[in-house]
């Protein structure tokens, strides 16, 4: 799993947990474990705001974009995040996250 983030300067929460390839973002469930390889899933067609891109299967890899928001005072590893590459199930830890 691939996710990429989008920083977007925003008063909000966000919280994200994994377990195989179903996200639970902000309390809602999305699984996309029946997504085939070589499948797009366009922009908008998953009803959830945070994510903001295809959410596509390349070469056996789930990828898909989340909104990362921050705020004023935030890290520059929050603004400028590195994607997240085969995160561990559990609580997804965002750039710029107390850990």
């Amino acid at each position: 799993m691939r996710i990429s983030l989008s920083p977007i300067l925003l008063d909000k929460a966000l919280v994200v947990s994994k377990v195989g390839e179903t996200l639970v973002i902000n309390g809602e469930t999305f699984d996309f474990s029946d997504l085939p390889d070589g499948a797009t899933i366009p922009v908008g067609e998953v009803p959830c705001e945070w994510i903001v891109g295809p959410v596509e299967r390349v070469d056996g890899d789930l990828r898909l974009t989340l909104i990362l928001p921050y705020g004023y005072n935030a890290p520059v590893e929050r603004r400028h995040p590195d994607p997240i590459v085969d995160p561990a199930d559990g609580l997804l830890v965002f750039p710029g996250d107390q850990q």
